[in-house]
């Protein structure tokens, strides 16, 4: 592997170890934990996108998601729309901005990112990538919410009900989620227009996606005590994982390298 390879893969590498130590620490250790997750996953994210797209589209992929990220959590905490009440715990995630602690909209962008590779390599008309993007980042909330939720990271005020089992979680998060997806992906698609299309191998994407699914099910069920969650969060990601799965092993679907071999 070259220099640009291990450029690519070693934020991810990093990524997973720090996941794993999550459930083996508490209280300011873990919280601690939970910023440099959210930090690694979006270089992770930033760091392929560059090495594939070009700085500059990496650059807008992090306002494009972060930016929508951060006022759609700045008008949640505010009017309740578009997730339903709910507001942050003070002082545990770092710096805010209106009470939202700014490695929020990072987070979006960090799993986001995977979400929208993954759906393109499944059909990257935008008719179909669009509402695909925006499903998996549903199935990706319905393991990060009951996470953070149990964490103490942010509570729920809503009157309107949850999924059963997560009834602490009203089911408009998830609309909105969807809604908020939807916005990121139509926007990313047309941004997607500014880069010229690449032969980039795409194996570091999809193998955070591939850990975010199966990983995310592990930990919930063994090791956080949350069965609901990794049952809910496993079907929800699985709406692009199965299909990921049958693609790659028909080889219908490739995770083509790059001439010089970046990931």
């Amino acid at each position: 592997m070259d220099r640009a390879t291990w450029v690519a893969i070693t934020p991810a590498v990093l990524l997973v170890l720090v996941q794993i130590s999550y459930p083996l620490v508490h209280g300011v250790a873990r919280d601690r934990v939970t910023v440099a997750v959210v930090l690694l996953s979006a270089g992770t994210a930033l760091v392929h996108a560059g090495l594939t797209r070009g700085v500059r589209w990496a650059a807008g992929l992090l306002v494009i998601v972060s930016g929508a990220g951060l006022v759609a959590e700045i008008a949640g905490i505010a009017t309740g729309i578009p997730f339903g009440c709910y507001e942050y715990a003070s002082g545990r995630l770092g710096p805010e901005v209106a009470g939202v602690p700014l490695v929020v909209p990072l987070a979006w962008t960090g799993g986001v990112y995977p979400v929208w590779v993954v759906a393109g390599l499944l059909n990257p008309a935008g008719r179909v990538r669009i509402p695909l993007t925006a499903l998996g980042a549903v199935g990706w909330d319905l393991f990060l919410d009951p996470q953070m939720v149990a964490d103490g990271q942010w509570t729920w005020c809503s009157d309107f009900p949850g999924l059963p089992g997560l009834g602490a979680i009203p089911f408009t998060n998830y609309l909105g989620w969807f809604a908020v997806g939807l916005v990121m992906a139509g926007l990313l698609q047309l941004w997607d227009r500014t880069a010229p299309d690449s032969r980039a191998a795409l194996v570091v994407p999809v193998a955070v996606f591939g850990w975010t699914w199966l990983g995310s099910a592990l930990a919930h069920a063994v090791f956080l005590g949350l069965p609901v969650s990794a049952g809910y969060g496993l079907a929800g990601m699985a709406v692009l994982g199965i299909p990921l799965v049958r693609g790659l092993l028909a080889r219908r679907i490739t995770l083509r390298p790059l001439d010089h071999g970046t990931m």
